[in-house]
């Protein structure tokens, strides 16, 4: 999750509480307290009426009443109440922050222990008899790196970084001078997004592939057009240090033009349309062009290519050893 929708989260899971605590209270007291604008608190209003328990029916969800420039809570759909987990709800929570941890830099490793071990404690025998041994979650998670500590500790003073970066794409270590933005997480893999100045632009970071890190004693000041808020997979969009796939597109799967960050787009004599796509994974990009069938197939790189040919290959393989049947037509 990004910094800012998980920012707006902890807002959305406050506000109804203190609504509660401050029946008709206005808009713009309410705004100022919770430091945000009349604007973005209208906005947090309506996604609330989004909100309730499970059936989402007019009478599960938040209700909420306004007078004036006023607003006041009617039904809090048990916001007002302390959180109540069954076993399996306290054991898929305490799997889900285990992966979290797993994930470098996307949560304080300390922090989330601490919770672990409160829901456990919470959760008590019933959470504890699904597991084999008393307070058995799975095997401890990993210590965090001092390269993961020094980068969150950047962000967090918003001090300036000094990395030395290996590049995949480049098959190269360089040495990097960036300004932080915030941790993202893309197809399971934790990301460092941030001003490169070296660069001149947004580029991404794999804290798996940051050798080292030195927090400098200087403020991080990236351009206020890099903090531009972004969806996840534009931030892969406009970096040339990135794998550049050709794509071949069906007509009748044009719509993949509208939910990924494709350029470069012609429409061929065939009528298929032809586009590029930057990507971080080619295992990813594989797995995407597949699930078009034939509706999309890619060109280049070779490297993605091969990696299509012999995912298919190996799920006609599958198919074969399923039903015994050696008629199923070759991969090409």
């Amino acid at each position: 999750m990004s910094n800012r929708l998980a920012t707006r989260m902890s807002r959305l899971l406050n506000m109804v509480p203190y609504l509660l605590a401050h029946p008709g209270i206005s808009k713009l007291e309410a705004a100022a307290d919770l430091g945000v604008t009349v604007k973005q608190l209208e906005s947090d209003l309506n996604q609330l009426w989004m909100c309730g328990l499970p059936g989402y029916s007019p009478g599960d969800l938040i209700d909420l009443a306004f007078t004036d420039d006023t607003v006041s809570v009617t039904f809090s759909a048990g916001m007002d109440r302390p959180l109540r987990l069954t076993s399996t709800e306290a054991t898929a929570l305490l799997v889900a922050l285990r992966s979290l941890v797993e994930m470098p830099g996307m949560v304080d490793p300390s922090a989330a222990q601490g919770a672990m071990a409160k829901i456990e404690s919470a959760a008590g025998a019933a959470a504890r008899s699904r597991t084999d041994e008393p307070g058995d979650f799975g095997p401890a998670a990993p210590a965090e790196s001092p390269v993961t500590a020094t980068v969150r500790s950047a962000l967090h003073r918003s001090h300036a970084l000094r990395l030395v970066y290996y590049s995949a794409s480049r098959d190269t270590v360089s040495e990097r001078d960036v300004d932080p933005i915030r941790i993202v997480l893309v197809d399971n893999h934790s990301y460092l997004q941030g001003w490169c100045r070296n660069a001149e632009g947004v580029r991404l970071f794999r804290f798996d592939r940051i050798d080292d890190a030195t927090e400098l004693d200087e403020p991080s000041r990236p351009p206020e057009t890099a903090l531009a808020e972004q969806d996840a997979m534009e931030l892969f969009s406009d970096d040339p240090g990135l794998p550049l796939a050709r794509l071949v597109i069906a007509a009748d799967s044009s719509w993949a033009l509208d939910q990924y960050p494709m350029s470069n787009v012609v429409v061929r004599d065939d009528a298929t349309i032809g586009a590029t796509m930057r990507f971080a994974s080619v295992d990813w990009m594989a797995r995407l062009v597949l699930g078009f069938g034939g509706g999309m197939r890619a060109v280049e790189p070779p490297e993605l290519v091969a990696a299509i040919s012999n995912k298919a290959a190996a799920a006609v393989a599958a198919y074969r050893e399923l039903d015994g049947s050696s008629g199923v037509p070759p991969v090409r």
